[in-house]
């Protein structure tokens, strides 16, 4: 596998630190979960186990082995320094304080392993007024402008979806594999900063260019699109479905469908813009064309017409769907104390002369800890001692 033999310690909490290593874990590295004695708090978010593990850290810890330690203590940072010394990766997405406090800070992880890479990522960098401040995505999300625009002019709505700690996970990620194909060349570590303020930033960035060179303040319009109609959510008989129609040629093939050819021709929707500053008379014509039909004769309907579209379905439905399960993406990993197997999607890619690492699932508080701390030399008096006062 790509990344065998590239050794991970993984300090992350929620979802920008923890899903930057289980990226890492699917692709073969070895990845180390450190948590404190019990499981940290983000093991337990939506509990769905006997010990309370909660279904995210079951797609976040994924594949990974755990260690369960306390790094502040004397006996816990020489731990952490015998980790270090034989690693590859720390991915740390803590406050640049508390990396300073437990010596997970890039100047003191270079002086112990010059090779090392540190990943970190925080809510607004290192620099700056808020530079100091913590958060989390719905923070980068707010000061984005995205919030803004979605829901209505009377109520801004936030993604449900963590999108902006998933993306800072993804940049940390391609900026681990930079930075491991760097080290290729010069034999030295770097590190790896990301930001959730940078990630939802990029994300947005086609909004905020738009206002700085055309200097349009968007307005938040539904479900609706600026730049493309009838994009949109719309009702049918037992149901709800999206459209979104970006370009003449498929404008042309919906008009054609629902039975209004002449709105080819119409100067009002000669472009996707045209098209999006007029798109509430095109959402009311689709709406009228959808209360009419099912969901399912909508969908064939539309797809027939080679027309983007698709149902609005609930989680459980989405994972039944017919297609995801022709797609391959669930992996189901039984947990102990768990009624059922979670249904994990690992990373959704594929390479075509490599494959993923098998799966696993993921580790129960400090359940690899006497092997890791053997690997590094202890016996199993010097463990014993460990658990005894609570280091591991």
């Amino acid at each position: 596998m790509p990344l065998t033999g590239i050794r991970v310690l993984d300090f992350g909490r929620y979802i920008a630190g923890p899903y930057c290593a289980a990226l890492l874990a699917d692709y073969g590295a070895d990845v180390i979960r450190i948590e404190a004695p019990g499981g940290n708090d983000d093991r337990f978010t939506v509990p769905v186990a006997e010990d309370g593990s909660g279904a995210m850290f079951m797609q976040m810890a994924r594949g990974k082995r755990s260690l369960s330690l306390k790094p502040g203590t004397p006996e816990g940072r020489e731990i952490v320094r015998k980790l270090v010394a034989g690693a590859d990766v720390v991915i740390a997405n803590l406050p640049h304080d508390v990396l300073g406090k437990l010596g997970l800070d890039y100047e003191s992880l270079s002086a112990i392993n010059p090779r090392i890479i540190l990943a970190t990522a925080s809510a607004f960098g290192s620099e700056g007024p808020l530079s100091g401040s913590v958060g989390f995505d719905a923070v980068g999300q707010a000061m984005s402008g995205t919030v803004h625009l979605t829901g209505t002019p009377d109520q801004p709505y936030r993604a449900q979806v963590n999108y902006v700690d998933f993306g800072t996970a993804l940049h940390c990620a391609f900026g681990v594999m930079v930075a491991l194909r760097e080290r290729e060349r010069t034999g030295r570590g770097q590190c790896v900063s990301g930001s959730l303020l940078g990630t939802a930033l990029a994300f947005s960035n086609a909004l905020t260019i738009d206002h700085a060179i055309n200097g349009i303040e968007r307005q938040p319009m539904g479900n609706r699109s600026f730049s493309s109609a009838p994009t949109d959510l719309f009702r049918t008989r037992d149901g709800w479905i999206v459209t979104q129609i970006v370009g003449g040629a498929i404008f042309a093939r919906w008009a054609a469908l629902v039975g209004r050819p002449e709105l080819v021709d119409d100067p009002q929707y000669a472009s996707d813009i045209d098209r999006g500053d007029n798109g509430a008379e095109l959402s009311a014509i689709m709406q009228s064309w959808c209360i009419e039909r099912s969901t399912d004769a909508a969908i064939a309907e539309l797809g027939a017409a080679r027309v983007p579209a698709a149902p609005i379905l609930k989680p459980g439905e989405a994972l039944a769907h017919p297609q995801v399960a022709a797609m391959g993406l669930i992996e189901p990993l039984a947990y102990p104390g768990s009624p059922a197997p979670a249904p994990v999607i690992r990373a959704p890619i594929g390479l075509s002369d490599a494959a993923k690492a098998t799966a696993r699932r993921a580790p129960q508080a400090g359940e690899h800890s006497d092997a890791i701390l053997a690997e590094l030399g202890y016996d199993a008096a010097s463990i014993s001692a460990l658990r005894a006062q609570r280091i591991i």
